[in-house]
C-alpha cells in the first residue's frame, strides 16, 4: 500500500473509532432517544453510515456491486430508516463489517481512476472525479457526523471524547 492510501486509511479508522467512542457506555434507550429537534437517534445516525456511506461510496460508487446498486436504483429507504427491533450492538456490528469491507475495496483500487458508477438522479451535475476524491468526502462526512455525536453526547451526559487543553 501507498503511503498516502495507509494514511487515508488511518484518517478513516481514526473517525470511524471517534464515531464509535462517543457512544460508548450509553444504553439502548438512549441511543434511540432523539435528543435533538431534528428528531435523529444516535443508532439512526450511525445506521446512515453505514448504508449511505459506507456502503454506499465503496461498495456501489467505487467496487460497482450491483447488489448496492439495484438498492439505490429501487429507491430502497436509506440507513436513517432503522428497525425498532434491531438491537444496538447489531447496529454497531453491521456499521464495524461495512466499514471492514470499504478498507478491502480502498485496498485495492487505484485512488485516480474514476467512480465506475455514479448515480446522476441522485445528484444532478455535482460530482467527484477520483477514488481519492471520493475518500477524501467520506472522511468528511464520518469526521462531520462525529463532531454531531460529540455535542449529543455532552447534552446527554456532559461526556467529552476529545478534549483540548
Amino acid at each position: 500500500m501507498t503511503d498516502e492510501r495507509a494514511n487515508l486509511l488511518r484518517y478513516l479508522r481514526i473517525q470511524r473509532e471517534h464515531v464509535l467512542g462517543a457512544l460508548e457506555g450509553l444504553d439502548a434507550e438512549t441511543l434511540r432517544r432523539p435528543i435533538l429537534p431534528s428528531g435523529w437517534t444516535c443508532l439512526a445516525l450511525v445506521s446512515h453510515l453505514t448504508y449511505d456511506d459506507e456502503r454506499f461510496w465503496f461498495r456501489g460508487v467505487i467496487a460497482r456491486d450491483q447488489e448496492v446498486i439495484d438498492a439505490v436504483e429501487r429507491r430502497e429507504p436509506g440507513g436513517w430508516q432503522l428497525d425498532a427491533d434491531l438491537p444496538a450492538e447489531e447496529v454497531f456490528a453491521r456499521y464495524r463489517a461495512e466499514a471492514g469491507r470499504s478498507d478491502a475495496v480502498l485496498a485495492e483500487c487505484d485512488l485516480d481512476a474514476a467512480p465506475t458508477w455514479w448515480p446522476e438522479y441522485v445528484f444532478g451535475t455535482w460530482r467527484l472525479d477520483s477514488v481519492r476524491q471520493i475518500v477524501l468526502h467520506h472522511i468528511t462526512e464520518t469526521a462531520t457526523h462525529a463532531g454531531h455525536l460529540d455535542v449529543v453526547r455532552e447534552l446527554i451526559d456532559g461526556s467529552q471524547w476529545v478534549i483540548q487543553d
